[in-house]
Parts: structure tokens; sequence; C-alpha cells
């Protein structure tokens, strides 16, 4: 089997290989980091790399010690928001320029004990904000398909490192639509779970914001199913922890025959999108019914700008509060981008009862969606409303012709699913006519995280878009 073999086997499949010891860790490491070599430098997707020798070190130990942990000796990169310790974290952020914790956050200690080898970090947006994969430290992540193009964001780097081959599996959060929107304009799976099934860093904040996630990312749902038995599970130190997680491994064969979706598309008119987005994702609908899942046009009766401005409202107050003692140091406050200075000082500006109102429409939201959820198994949105722009465009100021009034309001469809926390999974739909990916958001309700998988796989086996790697 030859090195570009290896790197195009999903994770499953390469972790089988290597629990046989039909081909070593040193082997995997080798055929990786050959791959960055000749890719990585066109699309920047892996940043902060440790040095060769160190990885081959750490590949080869993992062959020369008893197999312990499901990762043991694959080549890992975290994105770049999470604290890895002795590894390079920035955050995106010229503040963190040179970083180096000297402690893993939550996740990254779930997959080094399950025996993950860190190659590096994954680039994002300073401090994830926006869906498109820039910052100042390390500069612009670009698509596989088309590098003139955006990877998205904030797991831009997570997406674009999956698309290219140069691993076969990336964890990714989500708190507007990280894991979905960037999946979507690389081709591959972004799976957001229920919230506090993954939980995050017990050492923030963890009370107040029920807002963002991380969750898996991968080329095949399989991996995803696989990830999320890694990185889920409860923590007693985190009040949203689930004492209750469910398996996924093993568990995603079933007949989805029946299940019923209910497509939302652009509400009503109400979302912006361009031209051909809507076409891209309808084009799905056909696998679906071969499935014998059968697609409703669905409109929600609920104002979708009210779930924009709760969403407004709490965003700002959860990046306010996490951001707050940069931005009041002048030192620090002077290395914020402009958007998060926006963010920081629209939360500083609300009331305690703006915040309580907000969360008031957010609960009213959910009750509706609880509703909706009698109807249908799962809704479904396109996890973007534009395709893939210019890497050298921050973001989009307008969409058909319609202004954006923020530099996040171009990704407002993804909002439904992140303001209540539940479940969603971008899936691939196929390209435009010049190459570009689309993905369209399927949703379910909270706690139907194995039959959203469930879904997702029958539809990949169906369809299995991933394969088209017109680069290799």
């Amino acid at each position: 089997m030859t090195a570009t073999d290896l790197t195009l086997l999903d994770a499953v499949d390469l972790l089988r290989l290597m629990v046989r010891k039909e081909i070593s860790c040193a082997e995997v490491m080798e055929a990786v980091l050959a791959r960055v070599d000749a890719v990585n430098p066109a699309i920047n997707a892996i940043v902060s790399m440790p040095d060769r020798d160190t990885l081959m070190a750490a590949a080869k130990a993992a062959d020369n010690t008893p197999r312990t942990g499901p990762l043991r000796g694959l080549p890992f990169v975290v994105k770049d928001l999470v604290e890895v310790k002795g590894l390079r974290s920035t955050h995106g952020s010229p503040i963190f320029a040179d970083h180096v914790p000297a402690q893993d956050d939550l996740l990254a200690e779930r997959l080094r004990a399950a025996g993950a080898i860190f190659i590096g970090k994954t680039n994002t947006p300073e401090f994830g904000m926006g869906s498109q994969s820039y910052n100042p430290v390390h500069g612009v992540t670009r698509n596989p398909y088309d590098i003139t193009k955006t990877a998205g964001g904030s797991s831009g780097g997570a997406a674009a490192a999956l698309a290219a081959r140069l691993v076969p599996l990336a964890d990714g959060s989500d708190m507007m639509g990280s894991l979905r929107n960037p999946a979507a304009f690389c081709n591959v799976y972004g799976f957001r779970p229920t919230f506090g099934l993954v939980p995050g860093d017990p050492r923030k904040e963890s009370f107040f914001n029920q807002l963002a996630t991380d969750g898996p990312m991968a080329r095949s749902v399989e991996d995803l199913a696989f990830l999320m038995d890694v990185i889920a599970g409860p923590d007693p130190r985190l009040p949203h922890s689930h004492a209750e997680v469910p398996k996924f491994t093993g568990l995603l064969d079933g007949d989805v025959k029946g299940l019923k979706i209910g497509w939302i598309g652009d509400w009503n008119g109400h979302y912006a999108m361009e031209a051909g987005v809507l076409d891209q994702c309808e084009g799905a609908f056909a696998a679906f019914a071969d499935l014998g899942v059968e697609v409703e046009p669905f409109v929600p009766s609920f104002a979708p700008e009210k779930i924009w401005n709760s969403w407004l409202t709490l965003r700002s107050f959860a990046i306010a509060g996490g951001l707050k003692a940069l931005y009041d140091k002048p030192s620090t406050r002077a290395k914020l981008k402009p958007e998060a200075i926006w963010e920081i000082e629209c939360g500083l500006a609300l009331s305690s009862m703006e915040v309580f109102e907000a969360s008031t429409v957010r609960s009213s939201w959910y009750r509706q969606l609880a509703r909706a959820f009698e109807r249908f198994d799962v809704l479904a949105l396109p996890s973007a409303q534009v395709f893939p722009f210019d890497a050298d465009t921050h973001w989009p100021s307008e969409i058909a012709g319609r202004p954006m009034a923020t530099y996040h309001q171009w990704m407002e469809v993804v909002i439904p699913a992140s303001l209540v926390g539940v479940p969603a999974l971008n899936v691939p739909v196929g390209f435009t006519a010049s190459g570009l990916p689309m993905g369209l958001q399927l949703i379910g309700p909270k706690g139907a995280d194995l039959k959203l998988l469930r879904l997702g796989h029958a539809y990949h086996q169906a369809t299995n878009w991933v394969e088209n790697v017109p680069w290799v």
C-alpha cells in the first residue's frame, strides 16, 4: 500500500489496519507528513507543527508499546481554539502568538488519553469569530477545491485538512455554525451534537453560555461516530454535561425508511441565498427518496428575525464575558480585530433584562421546535447561504443584492439549531458547475444524535460525495 493510499483511507479503516499490524504507526506518520509537506503550503490548514523528528519518535514509540486507546498512534490535528499542553495554541490572536499551554483543555486531554499523536493545530479565525479562517498570526486557510476560495470557519483549517487528505479525523467547535459551514464549503461532514453531550472545558464559565459545543469532523459518518465515542461523555465538574451518553460506533446501520424531513429552505424568503444554493440542496432529495425518506416543504410558524435578535444578544453577552479582560487592557485591546471589539462592546451595553428577554425568545423557539418534531423526524436547511467566496474577502457584505448588517449575518441560516443546542449534521450535496461544494443541514430534536447520524450514514452510503478528490 502506497503512502497516497494510506492518506485516502478513512480513520476507522486506517486504525483497523494499525490494530492488525498490517501497517505501522511510523508508516502512517511518514505518509501523513509527506502529504502535509506536499499540500499544506498551498492551503494553510495545519499550523504550529512540532518538528518531524519529534513526531516520528512519537509514532515509533506507539509501535513499541502495548496498544491502548482507540486512537493509538493516529496523527491528529486539534483546532487552534483548544489549549494543548506543550503545543503552541494561538486562538488565532496576536495576543497569544507565542502561547504554549502548560495544561490540556478537556477535549485535548480526552484525545491524548485515547492515544492520538498531535501533529499540529488547525487554523481558525481570531477567537473563532466569523466563518472565514484568517488571522494575523497564521494567515488565511484556502479551500482545497479552489485555493482562491475560503474554506469557511471557524473550523476552516479542520475542514480543509480533511478535504485535502492531510488527516483522516479532526475536531471542530460550533458556536454559530463552525462545524457545518466549513464542512459544507469543503465537501466533508461536520456534526454539532446535542449541547452537553461533548462537554466544554470546566475551567471556563459553564452555566450561562449554552451556545458553543465541540464536535467531530470527518470524511464519513462512521468516522464521526467513532470520534464521538472518544470525545463525548460526562464530566462531574460541568452542570450541563450529560450523565448518560449513548455509544455510536457500530450502531449506524439501520432502516431509515419512513423518516420524514421538513425542508425549511430559505424560510419563505427570510434568508438571502446566492443563486443555486437552494437548487443544490434540493438535488439531494432524490437520494433521500431512494432511501424511503420523505421530504416535505415546511415553514415554521415563528418569526425568524426574533431568532436572529435573540442570537445577537446572547452571543455578544457570552463573548463580552469571555474577552472583557483583554478589552479592558489597552495593550491587548489594540490587538483585537474590529469584529471582536464590536461583539464585546455590544455585550457590555446590554442590560440584564435584555439578556433575559433574549433567552425567553430562545425558550419560545425551543417549544416551537418541539412541536415541529412531533410532525417531522428531521428538519433541513442549507448549511450556508453562499458558495465558497474569495479567500481575500473577510466576509460577504451582501447576498443576492441584500446587504448584510453584521460580519456574520451571511450565515444566519445556521442559527435555528445553534440557539437552542439541538444536534445538526452537515452532509455534502455535490458541486456547482465550477466545482465548488455545498452542504445541507440535517437538524434533529435534543438527544436524537444517533438517529441523525444513522440517517447521515445511509445518505453517505447512497451518495459518497466525499470521494470526489480531483487533486489526488
